[in-house]
């Protein structure tokens, strides 16, 4: 049920992401209904996906808090439903703050959480996550949603972000969180300008090399449209993969994405280059 992420001999997985909201920035509202939402999970998955990542609630910059009531009416059927449908061996993740939200989903058939506010929003998240033998994603966010693009600033927004993650473990592991069960993410977009989240990309080696599989979320954003002449959030999907190249090349181990198929390519294609560039290295050093 959890696949080995801290092996460098393993290929990258991708998380697909499925989402029940209203309001995400690129699709939503496109997943409301139940039996469309098991229809394009199980399409990701024949596509290449590894985990489905769900979620309730928004957390696009300027959205708004989702009670945790409102979060379970709207993922918990979905989730029964794809337990049914999906092999035992694929993780389903929820996306959320609330502890309340991600207790209910692991009791639904869920397996992993991911949380945006590295179990800050919610102090509960982590004791469950250890409780429950579940992986959590600890992702770095400046501010809240409704907040956090209001002139982020850093000094050095590389060492800045590793430093807050390497807490986020250390409280992790204080409440019995297992190491093995600890993924990090960078958070790109939340709480970042276009310069920081190019930087992050550039020094995800320096977060690979804490030691915890790091997961890469890029998929779509706005920063990724500014460089690319203000293309919409559907056009996206080159530059997502290229993304993905990159994190595959530093060392990310988990690429989270909306449009599988092309990003599982990517991460193939990278994985291969790669691995024949550590071939190599040892050959030469034989």
């Amino acid at each position: 049920m959890i696949p080995d992420l801290r092996s460098s001999s393993k290929p990258p997985l991708i998380m697909g992401i499925l989402n029940l909201t209203p309001d995400s920035f690129s699709d939503g509202g496109r997943h409301l209904d139940t039996a469309a939402a098991v229809s394009h999970a199980l399409d990701m998955l024949e596509d290449g996906a590894d985990i489905i990542d769900v979620g309730g609630e928004s957390t696009r910059p300027g959205s708004r808090p989702i009670p945790a009531e409102e979060q379970k009416r709207r993922v918990l059927t979905v989730i029964k439903a794809l337990r049914d449908r999906v092999p035992a061996q694929v993780p389903i993740s929820i996306d959320t703050t609330l502890a309340e939200v991600a207790e209910a989903v692991l009791d639904a058939g869920g397996n992993w959480i991911n949380d945006v506010s590295a179990g800050l929003d919610d102090a509960r998240m982590l004791s469950l996550s250890a409780e429950r033998g579940a992986p959590i994603v600890l992702m770095h966010r400046r501010g809240r949603s409704d907040h956090m693009q209001d002139d982020p600033r850093y000094r050095d927004v590389v060492a800045e972000v590793r430093d807050h993650l390497a807490g986020r473990v250390d409280a992790a592991l204080a409440v019995g969180v297992s190491e093995t069960h600890i993924l990090l993410d960078p958070g790109i977009g939340f709480g970042k300008t276009l310069e920081h989240n190019l930087a992050l990309i550039g020094g995800l080696d320096r977060l690979v090399d804490l030691g915890f599989p790091v997961l890469l979320g890029t998929s779509r954003k706005r920063f990724l449209g500014s460089i690319c002449g203000g293309l919409e959030p559907t056009a996206l999907m080159p530059a997502t993969c290229a993304t993905t190249t990159l994190g595959v090349m530093a060392g990310a181990r988990v690429f989270r994405v909306h449009d599988v198929a092309g990003n599982r390519q990517a991460a193939d294609v990278a994985w291969s280059v790669r691995g024949s560039a550590r071939g190599a290295e040892l050959s030469l050093e034989s």
